[in-house]
């Protein structure tokens, strides 16, 4: 959600039948301002146009490392930070999704740059239906009918969308899956959302730093020397972090369905952002792939707000 441009910390406790309406109120706000943010990404991207997809990598990655020291910091969270970098076998697993994130970040920062922004829009459209497979395959979940058929429509959806491009879109493809390894491997990580990112960017630090040193050392100080450019790339940072954070707080206060809706925001958006703001072309094949992905969505969507609505009324029956 790069996510990065969505957050993979989609296990949450169950809401209180109880709960307080204010306070899920503030959880619709905070998961809307996640999204949103999410989905106007790209535009930060593109002001950095000629700065270098990896070198922007890098500077991300810096920045969010230093945002959220700062945040540790200043809520006490260093314990449970140095618990984790001292326990090796938990730092393995943060280093490799440490990789997952790295390289989600670096190919979706090169589909902005390319002008791809509506294929990069398109992998996160089809990335739940990835993790239904991830689970499938990994975890031994088993899918019904309806859930099937969802599957099955993404598959005819990412044909019709090579067809259109006349190759496969490797792009998409690989936002979604390294996006959904990325969120299973995190779940056997046993982190927080800001100690795991944390960890994890001060695991690939070094590289970038390594990076940005050499970058500096062969070409010069060049987008360094400008104010406003060192100003948006500074700016990589909140714009990674704060989203996440703001996931955090919202999905510990919604239902899952509510979150499972909100999660189509952001690539939305960025098929609008691609559309009507870098004029990127839609022509008839690839709309017809879109077409058949929203399809696909509402059909996922309906049987996980149908199965919740059941289970929700099992535990009322059982109550009763």
């Amino acid at each position: 959600m790069s996510l990065p441009e969505q957050a993979p910390e989609l296990v949450a406790p169950p809401v209180p039948a109880a709960q307080d309406p204010d306070d899920a109120r503030r959880g619709v706000v905070a998961a809307l301002l996640a999204y949103s943010m999410w989905g106007f990404l790209p535009i930060l991207f593109r002001l950095l146009d000629g700065v270098g997809s990896v070198l922007i990598v890098a500077e991300r990655t810096v920045w969010s490392m230093v945002l959220l020291a700062l945040i540790i910091a200043f809520t006490g969270g260093f314990g449970e930070s140095r618990a984790l970098l001292s326990d090796r076998r938990r730092m393995r697993v943060v280093a490799l999704s440490a990789l997952l994130l790295g390289g989600n970040w670096l190919l979706y920062v090169y589909a902005v740059e390319s002008g791809q922004v509506l294929e990069a829009s398109f992998g996160y459209f089809i990335n739940p239906l990835v993790n239904i497979a991830i689970g499938m395959i990994f975890l031994g979940e088993r899918q019904n009918m309806l859930q099937t058929i969802s599957i099955g429509i993404a598959v005819v959806a990412i044909l019709i969308q090579a067809l259109a491009l006349g190759s496969i879109p490797y792009i998409a493809l690989g936002l979604a899956f390294t996006f959904g390894f990325y969120g299973l491997i995190r779940k056997t990580a046993q982190a927080g959302p800001t100690t795991g990112l944390f960890a994890e960017t001060l695991v690939v630090s070094p590289i970038a730093l390594g990076y940005i040193g050499y970058s500096i050392a062969t070409a010069g100080i060049g987008v360094h020397a400008d104010p406003a450019t060192m100003a948006l790339l500074v700016f990589t940072g909140p714009m990674t972090a704060i989203p996440l954070l703001l996931f955090a707080y919202g999905v510990r206060r919604l239902r899952m369905t509510t979150i499972g809706m909100f999660q189509y925001i952001s690539p939305t958006l960025q098929f609008l952002v691609a559309i009507l703001l870098f004029g990127e072309e839609l022509n008839g094949t690839r709309l017809l792939s879109f077409a058949l992905i929203w399809l696909s969505l509402v059909v996922f969507s309906w049987d996980s707000f149908r199965r919740h609505r059941h289970a929700a009324l099992a535990v009322e029956g059982a109550s009763a």
